[in-house]
């Protein structure tokens, strides 16, 4: 339905238009005639052509048409699956023909009509649906918008923006396109029998209407100005709702055309440039979007609604155009007898004398072009403001933010240009609308892009294309040469725009200089002529001179709205206090006091006390009993939601990202504890209350603060409120920080957009300002390593300009319900703020919880206008107090029924409203909970007179023990009277009589009227008996986001979720006030008296339902009590509290029903002044509220007019990213200082976090939270998590023979060799393998064994804090160890060799060849050759060099997959001493191992050893170091050495080792031994200096535990009698290795899980010594990544781990099976270790007939035992005389194994045998050279492999049962 007549140009000579135009003025006699912009760039109205045809309803039909091209077929969308499509019927199944709806009771949305459709499928029937008035024309056919706005009378849905939306959802199928004007004919109207019939038609085309046509050489994709020109007729009906200040202004006035219009072939166009002409921009509006309204002249009196025709709706009838201020900060208001210094010579112009007492108005001179004459004479009355003059400025500058498209011709605009819109945009305004410089920047900006779009769109090309342009008209962007609009033409233009509002702007363009004009001006308001003009403007385009403008306002309200709004909030708070204390307000306060003939309210007031001075109260004699309690009273403010939860680790997680950053900011690795500090504004009911929260949060007790405060008032050191005397606090904080760089400590800076000023521009002002800048943002808290900050506010829009001091990265939004976040936590409330608050005016059903008070603004509008010199705040409050106060004296029922009824116009219905839910609240609840009102008066004076005269009329009344009257001074303490207090303390259960309270929280149900003060809310949280927000008086000037917001935000409410189940998910709680039948609700909803109540009976009618709730009739304000309740309104009221009690558990009685806890979950409903309600409910071009486009606060400025609209789709760091774009500090801004360091394009602070959400969400306890889990973590960074289990395996029956002294240091070898070798394994950790046969160990058979899956879920841990000699990993940062890792200057990262190392060995069969990444710091361990710098070998000492700060022994550590969590940073560990530290790696970790320890030694194993196991690592350390340790003795020996003096001792250490420990032997005489933490270097020191330590083969330590060193350390097992220092048997984790002696003995590389027990056990059967250091004990930590036991399984056909069953490990030769990518003895010993007892079925828990397991030691499962010998020669292996064993097994036999070492063992009958090999024919082999089929029975089906492709070479074993 586009219009393809719009938007061409007028090719008529300009001359030519004009000349029409006058010429339709004369002829006209009715209308206006169109201005002449209208015809210059909208298409002419040609007459319809004759057809032939009647005019009957076809030919209204093609009324709507845009075109006359023949009917394009039309295909209707197909309709959503499984809805209904049955004719007459919506998609959603509901009847819609008017025959089934003609009884029902139905009522369109406000402004809307209902209307009949045809339908073509039923051609007798009429379908019922709602359509917007303001999309419907008159009678005569005229003041229909284009577009459409729809709603489903069947099932409610609403929405419908486009006509063939809602003809699909109704199912009118149709063939042709779908148009209103075909389709909806009737109007509905119900007959005296209350039917629902069909009325008149609707006239699509009036009897003076025109056809349109379109030129042929129309093209459909030009981009014209349609869519920028709109018709005033949308402010013509006042459903509309307000909509942008940005609309366009009017270009037609009515349905007039000129009589003779060609259209001709020559462009005329108003821009000062090269492209196509336009007026202004886009304009947006909230209807339907790209539509051009139609023709209407707001002086006709034709229409449905001629009263509504001036209503203006299309804005806000009172804003201020002072939301972009000039660059000072405020405009110019002179005071009384000073004059203006001119900027430049001129003439001046005299201001006359009693202008304000003539005219009743101070005018305001809108400075434009050129030089503004001075003025002198009476300046003070005239206020003289540069805004306009800035805009016309800053949009001149526009072109420089395309100047990345090189050299073009797009221009700015001219001042012709600026000067025409301006007027436009005036003449758009209504009479009490007030100019918005923002409005006009937008639309400079949107007219300039409009005008230069086709330039804008050919430089955003990438190339020219190849193809040429058409030529003329039709070529869109080719046209020809525009004239510039000449000055001379400026002011024809400029009256003729202003001719279609009347007297309401007027034009002077006849004088030659503005000096001349404002003279003029001046001598018309003397002399009365500008009564009804709002605006004047002075243009001057004299010859030879630069265009000069100016506008000055001269509408009343305008006028006292800009002057007002020139004040700064601090002036006008001072004015405000000047005028009450000059005694300025006592003639107001006298005329508000008279009541006029019905008397004065203090003469009433006197005879109401002195009836009621004898009357003793109902409360006061009333006593405390159980029947006073009410069972519904709880209080959930102390409670923490889930979502603070989720908000404190999102925190969290920024902070660790900081530490994390490779700036190195942050090291929360150094720090051991938190300490914070809040502070909060200079309120001190904001001060308790974050005191209250910190107590009940429990955050002192995690930080183990509570030794240090006892009581709530004694964490008042841990919050400070920003004043005077927080600077001392501030400073001690500083100094404690640098004493205590091991503590962290946080300052929360709350509710920190309140004072963004800066120091040095507020050191002389005020005192309470700029105090945060020069505190917080102190080069001492900046530098301080350990200082954290967080900034929490609701509106953080002011700290996120282009000179922020935050990073994006550091903000933390909270969690949005618009796309749906709060759903992740499971949150049981749901948050009402102030989007729901204006969702709530949008949803047409129930009363808006959003509103203003029509009577009210009408009483104060009066008397601003008769008090001129008084603010406006004075006159509102005035109004508001006297309201309140007949209120009161109407409610209480104390002036009886005559005078209560006559009061009732001296006050407003919401008034009446709010006052009676006070008063009647309490009397329903036993223990007298009730509601809280709040009522914001910014100013003190104002709240402090407020308070006084309720206070005193309260008295007067006799109500001062039914409600409390609070006075909210954020300078002062919170005063409760004292029956009040006792009452809170009741219900509190506070037991300490001097308790009071002191927050609004604590004020919980209690019935108060709270007057809440101060320029601005200063974090003060209310109570959920919070019910009335009053917000009548709070400023309308001060047009900022964050102002606005902050008040609304007073309002904001926690509404809980399960209530809400059953309200539309758009708007719960909107119909709260009509849910229930309440007494204490007014009959302005429900037109019904109250029965509730018998003494307070209602009195105030109001409007019914159905009709628009913010506008009450003043009417209804008047109306009797008496008024008759008709049948239909009762009937619906009592359904409605039928169908409400139902749904609750009981129906109390309303006298012993609480009000409180029914309307605890209901969101507060909000009065606003009527201009702030207008801006808020109305919406910009991107469907966001309007005052979301405002500036975001008074300390910025937008960086450039050239900004887009914030988009609705924004997320909240999309916002921030747009303020820090689009805003500019300004230099009383504390940000407007931090300035980027050259090269750097930011200034952010490192340790600096902004918390955002919106108000009383629940921020504070987020960031308290935030503090518990902070100190959480810094303990868990302190502590880990190390294994704490005590030794297993002991028996109590072993003989306790005590080897070595207690105190012995050092283990004697000859008592080593005396003491038996422990076969039995007591690692805690090798719970799940199979035990070692030992002929003189017990086992245990109490209690059943675990499952090897429970064995790690079992495996007990403790939080042990880290000493200052633990082991780190990656993550840990300190200047200490920095050097040590690497981060130092001297070493860079990549300054590293890769050197290759070849030996070769017997086992492996070739030469291996290794590489070593060397560090050049780690250059001087090694030796090279001097020729080619080939690596020799690795230095080792000689055994008898000794030095205290090294250690001779190498550390080789190897790791897989812990190159982040691996335990390498031995710094610490080893005190500073020197050491050789080589980390053995695998060569596909080579890189990420270097990246993360850049200055470690590094052995990179061979590619073929990347699948292998721990097995292989160790095999390689061993063979490599006695390699190495050769090659050292024959360098040695040259150098003149032994070689036996070479130090042969390394050290193999687990990565996970993290401490150390000592059992101090001083402590053994006590009542036990005791550990202490030391060293390693102290350890190894300790054992390298054993006496005789060459004898002995492994040295080691044991595993710490936290049951005490006694235990399972000597042969007494746990509690043993004696304590053995030394023991030998299995060593684990930390070695100390002789590889000289073990030389014989290697490590199994193919192993992957036991190796360790494996080798010891070979390694004894060797003959070599072990012993273990019992003294200490080494500490493992828990780490759950990486390492050699994590074993993935995965098949060959897939890289994904899938889940195979350990049975499938093997499978028979041959055979097809699914075969494994897994190493062949992974599987094997993962298969023997899950299945071993149903291959050893004998062996099953069967201890005395144990496995013989031949020169290896396999793990075949707990419930098997398994007994070793070595078939070595000269081999120490147990007697097994008399043994009989269950099984054999026989892995990889050598030639030592012979069938006569086989013969001397003994098995039981039925015994199995398991024969292991690497292939088959080893296998075949293996049982004949062993003769095992002489004892051993075997079957073909008993051979089986590992499933493992062939290539991957399999392991093969046979397994036969013994005969």
């Amino acid at each position: 339905m586009g219009n393809s007549y719009a938007g061409q140009l007028r090719t008529t000579r300009f001359e030519e238009v004009l000349h029409n135009s006058i010429e339709a003025s004369l002829r006209s006699n009715t209308v206006v005639p169109r201005p002449v912009f209208s015809q210059l760039y909208l298409e002419a109205e040609q007459p319809p052509a004759h057809t032939g045809r009647p005019g009957n309803e076809e030919e209204e039909e093609e009324d709507g048409s845009e075109s006359n091209s023949p009917p394009v077929p039309y295909q209707m969308k197909p309709p959503p699956e499984g809805c209904c499509t049955t004719d007459g019927f919506c998609q959603a199944g509901r009847d819609l023909r008017l025959a089934s709806l003609t009884s029902d009771l139905l009522e369109p949305p406000p402004g809307f009509l209902l209307v009949g459709t045809k339908a073509p499928g039923l051609p007798d029937t009429l379908l019922v649906c709602a359509v917007d008035r303001r999309f419907l024309p008159d009678e005569r056919g005229h003041n229909a918008l284009l577009g459409f706005a729809g709603a489903c009378m069947g099932c409610g849905e609403k929405g419908f923006r486009y006509f063939t939306e809602f003809s699909n959802h109704i199912n009118l199928k149709l063939s042709t396109q779908p148009k209103k004007q075909k389709l909806l004919k009737y109007l509905l109207h119900r007959n005296p029998q209350g039917q629902l019939v069909r009325g008149a038609p609707i006239y699509w085309r009036g009897p003076d209407s025109r056809s349109r046509q379109t030129p042929s050489n129309t093209s459909e994709g030009h981009v014209t100005s349609e869519e920028l020109l709109h018709n005033p007729a949308l402010t013509a009906h006042p459903a509309h709702t307000p909509g942008s200040y940005t609309d366009v202004p009017p270009l037609t006035n009515g349905s007039h055309a000129p009589l003779s219009q060609q259209p001709l072939h020559q462009s005329c166009t108003l821009s000062n440039g090269p492209s196509r002409p336009t007026v202004i921009g886009p304009a947006t509006h909230a209807g339907p979007p790209k539509k051009r309204h139609r023709g209407w002249s707001p002086e006709s009196s034709s229409g449905p609604e001629p009263a509504a025709v001036n209503m203006p709706t299309s804005s806000s009838s009172s804003s201020s155009s002072h939301i972009n201020r000039n660059k000072t900060g405020r405009g110019l208001c002179f005071p009384q007898g000073s004059s203006l210094t001119p900027p430049s010579p001129g003439v001046s112009v005299t201001v006359p004398d009693q202008l304000l007492h003539t005219c009743r108005l101070q005018p305001v001179i809108f400075k434009g072009h050129g030089t503004l004459p001075p003025l002198v004479g009476n300046v003070g009355e005239v206020c003289v403001s540069p805004l306009l003059h800035d805009c016309y400025q800053s949009s001149q500058t526009l072109p420089q933010v395309y100047q990345h498209y090189g050299p073009s011709p797009i221009q700015p605009l001219s001042t012709q240009m600026q000067v025409l819109l301006t007027v436009y945009y005036l003449v758009q305004l209504g009479p009490d609308q007030v100019p918005l410089i923002e409005d006009l920047e937008q639309i400079f900006m949107r007219s300039w892009r409009e005008s230069h779009l086709s330039e804008i769109r050919q430089y955003q090309q990438p190339q020219p294309s190849p193809v040429p342009q058409p030529q003329g008209p039709s070529g869109g962007l080719n046209l020809p040469q525009a004239q510039p609009l000449t000055p001379n033409q400026l002011p024809w233009l400029a009256q003729l725009a202003a001719s279609s509002c009347g007297a309401g702007v007027l034009v002077l363009g006849e004088g030659s200089s503005l000096a001349q004009g404002l003279a003029q001006v001046f001598s018309s308001l003397m002399e009365g002529r500008l009564t009804h003009t709002n605006y004047v403007v002075i243009i001057c385009t004299a010859t030879g001179q630069e265009t000069e403008s100016c506008v000055v306002v001269t509408g009343k309200h305008q006028c006292r709205a800009l002057a007002e709004s020139m004040l700064s909030p601090a002036e006008g708070l001072k004015e405000i206090t000047r005028q009450l204390s000059s005694g300025l307000t006592q003639d107001l306060t006298a005329f508000c006091s008279s009541l006029g003939p019905d008397g004065d309210m203090d003469t009433l007031l006197d005879s109401v006390t002195m009836e009621t001075s004898s009357q003793p109260s109902p409360l006061s004699n009333r006593g405390q009993s159980p029947k006073d309690r009410c069972s519904e009273y709880c209080v959930e403010w102390r409670q923490v939601r889930p979502i603070q939860l989720a908000v404190a680790r999102k925190l969290l997680s920024h902070v660790c990202a900081i530490a994390d950053s490779s700036t190195q900011n942050l090291d929360l690795g150094s720090f051991d504890r938190v300490h914070f500090l809040i502070c909060v504004p200079p309120s001190q009911i904001t001060f308790q209350q974050t005191l209250l929260h910190l107590w009940n949060s429990g955050v002192l007790q995690e930080l183990g603060l509570e030794q240090e405060c006892s009581s709530q008032q004694e964490g008042e050191r841990y919050v400070v409120k920003m004043d005077q005397d927080a600077r001392a606090r501030i400073d001690d904080l500083i100094q404690e920080a640098h004493r205590n760089t091991y503590t962290l400590y946080i300052l929360v800076h709350d509710h920190a957009h309140w004072d963004i000023s800066s120091g040095p521009y507020s050191g002389t002002g005020d005192a309470g300002l700029g105090l945060v800048d020069r505190l917080l943002n102190s080069t001492r808290i900046r530098d301080a390593p350990n200082i954290l900050t967080l900034h929490v506010t609701s509106f953080p829009f002011a700290l996120q300009t282009q000179h922020t001091r935050i990073s994006p990265y550091n903000e933390i939004h909270w969690p949005s319900a618009s796309n749906n976040d709060v759903d992740l936590y499971h949150e049981r409330t749901r948050y009402f703020g102030v989007s729901e608050l204006l969702d709530s005016t949008h949803s047409g059903s129930g009363l808006p919880l959003l509103r203003y008070d029509s009577s009210f603004e009408s009483m104060a509008s009066a008397l601003e206008e008769r008090f001129p010199k008084l603010h406006s705040a004075v006159i509102r409050t005035q109004v508001l107090v006297q309201h309140y106060s007949v209120a009161l004296m109407a409610v209480s029922g104390r002036v009886g029924d005559s005078g209560e009824h006559s009061l009732h116009k001296h006050t407003s219905v919401e008034t009446l409203e709010i006052v009676q839910s006070l008063l009647n609240s309490a009397q329903r609840c036993p223990a007298h909970h009730g509601h809280m009102v709040l009522l914001r008066i910014p100013s003190l004076a104002l709240a402090a007179w407020a308070h006084q005269r309720l206070t005193n009329v309260r008295e007067r009344l006799g109500l001062q023990e039914k409600f409390e009257i609070v006075l909210g001074n954020p300078s002062q303490e919170l005063s409760i009277g004292a029956c009040f207090t006792q009452r809170i303390r009741a219900w509190l259960k506070v037991q300490d009589d001097d308790w009071v309270p002191r927050t609004y929280l604590e004020l919980e149900a209690l019935p108060c009227l709270l007057i809440l003060s101060g320029a601005d809310p200063l974090g003060e949280s209310l109570p959920r008996s919070l019910k009335y927000c009053d917000l009548r008086v709070i400023s309308s000037s001060y047009l900022q986001r964050t102002a606005l917001e902050q008040e609304l935000g007073l309002a904001a409410y926690l509404v809980k979720a399960e209530s809400q189940e059953s309200r539309p998910p758009h708007a719960p709680g909107l119909d709260s006030d009509l849910l229930e039948s309440e007494p204490d609700k007014l009959s302005c909803t429900d037109n019904e008296e109250d029965e509730g109540v018998s003494d307070t009976p209602s009195s105030a009618p109001a409007a019914p339902s159905s009709v628009p709730a913010p506008s009450p009739t003043p009417a209804l304000s008047s109306a009797p009590s008496s008024t008759p309740v008709d049948a239909p309104q009762t009937q619906r009221r009592a359904s409605k509290s039928t169908s409400s009690d139902s749904s609750s558990p009981r129906t109390p009685s309303p006298l012993q029903s609480c009000s409180w806890s029914r309307g605890v979950n209901r969101p507060p409903s909000v009065l606003l002044p009527r201009a702030l309600y207008d801006i808020m409910t109305a919406s910009d071009g991107s469907g966001l509220p309007r005052c979301t486009s405002f500036l975001p606060h008074l300390s910025v400025s937008w960086a450039s007019s050239f900004r887009p609209l914030l988009s609705k789709m924004m997320t909240c760091t999309e916002q921030s990213l747009y303020y820090r774009q689009w805003t500019l500090p300004r230099p009383h801004h504390m940000d407007s200082s931090n300035r980027a360091a050259e090269g750097r394009a930011d200034n952010f602070h490192p340790r600096r976090l902004l918390l955002s959400g919106p108000p009383q969400v629940g921020k504070t306890g987020a960031y308290l939270q935030f503090l518990g889990i902070l100190s959480r973590m810094l303990i868990r960074l302190m502590e880990v998590d190390i294994y704490d289990e005590e030794d297993i395996n002991y028996s109590a029956k072993e003989e306790c023979v005590q080897y070595h002294p207690a105190h012995s240091r050092w283990p004697d070898p000859d008592s080593m060799r005396s003491m038996p070798f422990d076969y039995t394994i007591h690692d805690p950790k090798y719970e799940d393998i199979s035990s070692v046969y030992c002929p003189d160990y017990t086992p245990c058979t109490d209690g059943n064994p675990r499952r090897q899956e429970e064995v790690y879920l079992r495996r007990r841990t403790a939080r042990i804090k880290l000493s200052k000699y633990a082991a780190y990993n990656t993550y840990h940062h300190c200047e200490q160890c920095h050097l040590y890792m690497g981060f130092s200057p001297r070493y860079q990262m990549y300054e590293s060799t890769l050197h290759a190392f070849t030996f070769s060995h017997l086992l492996l069969g070739t030469e291996i060849q290794l590489y070593f990444i060397i560090p050049k710091s780690k250059e001087h361990h090694f030796s090279f050759s001097q020729s080619g710098g080939q690596l020799e070998s690795m230095r080792l000492p000689l055994a008898s060099d000794w030095n205290p700060d090294s250690i001779k022994s190498p550390i080789f550590t190897p790791t897989t997959g812990r190159h982040e969590h691996g335990l390498f940073n031995l710094y610490h560990a080893m005190d500073g001493a020197a050491h050789l530290h080589i980390l053995v790696v695998k060569e596909y970790e080579m890189a990420v191992y270097k990246k993360y320890w850049p200055n470690h030694i590094m052995l990179v194993l061979p590619t073929v050893f990347n699948g292998a196991g721990i097995g292989a690592a160790h095999f390689l350390i061993k063979e490599l170091s006695y390699h190495n340790l050769e090659l050292e003795r024959s360098r040695r020996v040259e150098g003149g050495a032994t070689a036996g003096e070479v130090w042969p001792f390394i050290i193999l250490s687990d990565d996970s080792c993290v401490m150390w420990n000592t059992v101090d032997l001083d402590s053994l005489g006590s009542s036990g031994p005791v550990e202490r933490n030391v060293s390693l270097k102290q350890v190894l020191q300790h054992m390298e200096a054993c006496p005789q330590l060459h004898q002995y083969a492994l040295c080691g330590i044991r595993q710490w535990s936290s049951r005490g060193v006694a235990a399972g350390v000597g042969g007494g097992g746990p509690g043993g009698p004696h304590r053995e220092p030394f023991s030998r048997g299995h060593l684990h984790d930390f070695l100390l290795l002789n590889v000289e002696l073990s030389q014989d003995v290697q490590y199994d590389r193919e192993r992957f899980t036991c190796e360790d027990v494996d080798f010891s056990l070979r390694a004894h059967s060797a003959g070599l010594l072990h012993c273990r250091f019992n003294n200490y004990s080494v500490m493992k930590k828990q780490i759950a990544i990486g390492g050699y036991l994590t074993f993935i399984i995965k098949t060959k056909v897939s890289d994904v781990p899938t889940s195979v069953q350990p049975s499938q490990y093997i499978c028979a030769p041959d055979s097809k099976h699914l075969f494994l990518a897994t190493p062949a003895q992974l599987l094997l010993e993962k298969y023997l270790q899950y299945t071993s007892q149903h291959l050893f079925p004998l062996s099953t828990d069967n201890y005395t007939h144990p496995i013989l397991s031949v020169d290896c030691y396999l793990n075949l499962g707990p419930e098997v035992t398994v007994c070793f010998v070595s078939s070595k020669p000269r081999s120490i292996n147990i007697s097994t005389t008399g043994l009989l064993f269950s099984g054999l097994l026989l892995c990889f036999c050598d030639s030592f194994v012979t069938p006569g070492f086989l013969k001397k063992f003994h098995f039981l009958k039925g015994a199995t045998l398991c024969v292991i090999c690497a292939d088959r024919s080893s296998l075949r082999q293996t049982v004949v050279r062993l003769e095992l089929e002489d004892e051993w029975l075997f079957r073909l089906s008993h051979e089986f492999q590992t499933a493992n492709a062939k290539e991957d070479r399999p392991l093969f074993f046979l397994t036969g049962k013994h005969i």
